[in-house]
């Protein structure tokens, strides 16, 4: 049996070499740390035990390609990947309990599917009120509202003066006040808040 003060060289020799004592002196020397490591990141005791189980098995089933020259840096990576591992597998939100809820006083539930299909009615409306207007008109106001070019540039693309640009422009956006009438104040909010 190895004494307490056997190097990590010393023990990793011997576990390279089937030496199940050298194995558990090792074990017993970075358990906690490496369980610390994961513990610091997951906050999951659970979680944080199986990584480190699992660090030391794979040292001991590898023992025989790995080349280990650092323990504790070795061990502090090891337990990292494995943290980071563990996070990309479990892609799941933290789960609020009740009483964390309440505290935060974060009560905002907000229907994104719902959201969604308002925003596309909304868009479809708008399309609609577009085919409406003369071609030219159109495609003014998609470049200037949609493609988010300047008047200038709309004009030199188009081969037309910026103060036609700016004319149809204005009859656009009178055209489409009829429409803004008929939709309700809640969904221009929801339209200007999350543009």
């Amino acid at each position: 049996m190895f004494p307490r003060i056997s190097s990590d060289h010393e023990l990793w020799t011997a576990i390279r070499h089937g030496d199940h004592a050298a194995f558990s002196i090792l074990f017993d020397r970075y358990w906690t740390s490496i369980y610390t490591t994961a513990y610091s990141y997951l906050k999951d005791e659970a979680a944080s035990k199986e990584i480190t189980h699992d660090i030391f098995l794979n040292i001991w089933l590898k023992r025989d390609h790995l080349e280990i020259l650092s323990f504790p840096a070795y061990l502090r990576t090891a337990a990292r990947y494995h943290v980071y591992k563990y996070i990309k597998q479990a892609k799941a939100l933290p789960v609020l309990y009740s009483a964390e809820l309440e505290e935060s006083g974060n009560h905002v539930c907000r229907n994104e599917g719902d959201e969604n299909l308002q925003y596309q009615e909304l868009r479809d409306s708008i399309d609609e009120h577009l085919m409406a207007l003369p071609r030219r008109c159109r495609e003014v106001f998609i470049m200037s509202r949609q493609q988010h070019l300047t008047n200038d540039q709309i004009a030199g693309k188009l081969g037309i003066s910026k103060r036609t640009v700016e004319n149809q422009l204005t009859h656009a956006l009178h055209h489409l006040r009829g429409l803004l009438k008929d939709i309700s104040i809640g969904v221009l909010i929801w339209l200007f808040i999350n543009s």
